[in-house]
């Protein structure tokens, strides 16, 4: 069996070190364009921020231990084509600039997504940067030495991440986004409006509401961003507002979504038979709406990367679907969420309630305690569990976790209002934030009931 892989990051390395351990006599060659594998681009604001000190640590393989495993890798190697009916592919090696035809019996898509880049005037100017690879990592960290004006266009993960970061490093700090609120995909305005205070209090300047329609610059580099709100002084932009999936490749000749995004089935599988799929270059399951969706997330990429391995021969090991399930730190903030928040389940047609927590989320009479903030949002109809945030300055995040496996089982508040939680001082009161969350629902329930 000759199995063909394009692309070598999360989804990739996953599938790549599986299939050589389950079918060692198969023949497997990786064509990747970059000259590295496997970094952990979630890592770039850690090692901006100097929590990171070596960006070397970022990568968890390499060509060399592939090798070890049997795997043929050709590094800056970029795919021009795929024939999926010849099953063949077309390759360019990039060092010697020499086009030559590789055939497959089993094709992996692991091409993963780029950042978006608008067309925008100014766009090219010098010091606008891109933040996804160890290359754009270690460029942003050589130039944010000589600026003191950075701004940071996306308030998402990373761009909130990196405007940490940077304000860490002493540097002034603008953060540009359309939405109303920072990570408006991820939490509701309760939460929303505790981070945005807290980047206040270190003097991060908010952009929100408003798009960047251009820049201008001196000599060849960026000093201003413009939006249509007005215009923010600038010697270092890093572009972070979002990514699209990397699949012009099998364009026509598999299923896509609007963006481009391949639809794979529970096994991996695309629409055309023998290539398979994985990470950021698909759509996946979105368990709480049942549809699919474009969720790029490293731990979606690992999962889907290693059912490809699982299910390369037969279907054996289906997919779960995912909850989109995140966290975050932020100054001393941990947070976390997982499916839809209250606004995404209304923007998505769902009748929706929500229940929100804020209590200590340890006994009183322990010597120190934090304030813990737990929203659940749930179907109104069914009282099923779509989505969930937490925030506290204490480390809950697991909770998020274990909400996470509520969605995934289709769990009622009912049912979490009694799920079996340990109780100890140290950790949590005798009912448990998550229990008190269902309680909570279960007596409004009943009150309406009454009504």
């Amino acid at each position: 069996m000759k199995v063909i892989v394009i692309g070598c990051t999360h989804a990739g390395t996953a599938a790549i070190t599986q299939m050589a351990r389950l079918y060692p006599q198969a023949e497997i060659t990786v064509y990747e364009r970059n000259d590295n594998i496997s970094f952990l681009s979630c890592g770039i604001a850690l090692h901006v921020g100097g929590v990171v000190q070596q960006a070397e640590s970022l990568f968890y393989s390499s060509p060399e231990q592939l090798a070890e495993l049997g795997v043929h890798t050709r590094m800056l190697h970029n795919v021009l084509s795929v024939d999926t009916k010849a099953k063949t592919i077309t390759v360019r090696d990039i060092m010697k600039d020499e086009i030559f035809t590789d055939t497959y019996d089993k094709l992996v898509v692991t091409t993963g997504s780029w950042p978006v880049v608008p067309k925008l005037e100014g766009i090219d100017l010098d010091n606008i940067m891109l933040c996804k690879n160890y290359a754009h990592a270690q460029a942003i960290i050589e130039r944010a030495k000589q600026a003191e004006r950075i701004v940071v266009v996306g308030a998402g993960y990373i761009g909130i991440e990196l405007v940490e970061a940077f304000e860490q490093l002493g540097k002034q700090v603008t953060v540009i986004d359309n939405t109303p609120r920072v990570l408006y995909k991820y939490l509701d305005r309760e939460y929303t409006d505790l981070v945005e205070e807290a980047m206040k209090q270190r003097h991060i300047r908010l952009a929100l509401n408003q798009s960047v329609t251009g820049f201008t610059g001196e000599k060849g580099r960026v000093s201003r961003v413009i939006t249509t709100v007005g215009e923010y002084e600038a010697d270092l932009v890093i572009m972070c507002i979002g990514f699209r999936p990397n699949t012009e490749l099998l364009a026509g000749q598999v299923d896509r979504l609007a963006n481009g995004a391949i639809i794979v089935d529970d096994y991996m599988r695309t629409s055309c038979p023998d290539v398979y799929a994985a990470g950021d270059s698909c759509a996946i399951r979105y368990n709480p709406t049942r549809q699919h969706a474009y969720i790029p997330l490293a731990t979606n990429a690992v999962r889907m990367g290693t059912l490809v391995a699982r299910n390369l021969i037969e279907p054996t090991v289906k997919y779960m679907g995912t909850q989109g399930t995140s966290g975050l730190k932020i100054f001393d903030l941990n947070i976390a969420s997982t499916g839809l928040t209250e606004q995404a389940a209304l923007d998505a047609g769902l009748i929706v309630k929500s229940v929100t927590i804020n209590d200590n989320y340890r006994p009183e009479f322990m010597p120190t305690y934090e304030k813990a903030l737990l929203k659940v949002v749930y179907q109104e109809a069914s009282g099923r569990i779509v989505g969930a945030q937490v925030l506290s300055k204490a480390d809950l995040t697991q909770a998020i976790n274990t909400l996470s496996v509520c969605i995934q089982n289709r769990m009622t508040m009912d049912e979490l209002a009694f799920v079996d939680f340990f109780f100890q001082p140290y950790y949590n009161k005798p009912w448990n934030l998550l229990n008190q969350a269902g309680l909570q629902a279960f007596a409004i329930d009943q009150h309406e009931a009454k009504l």
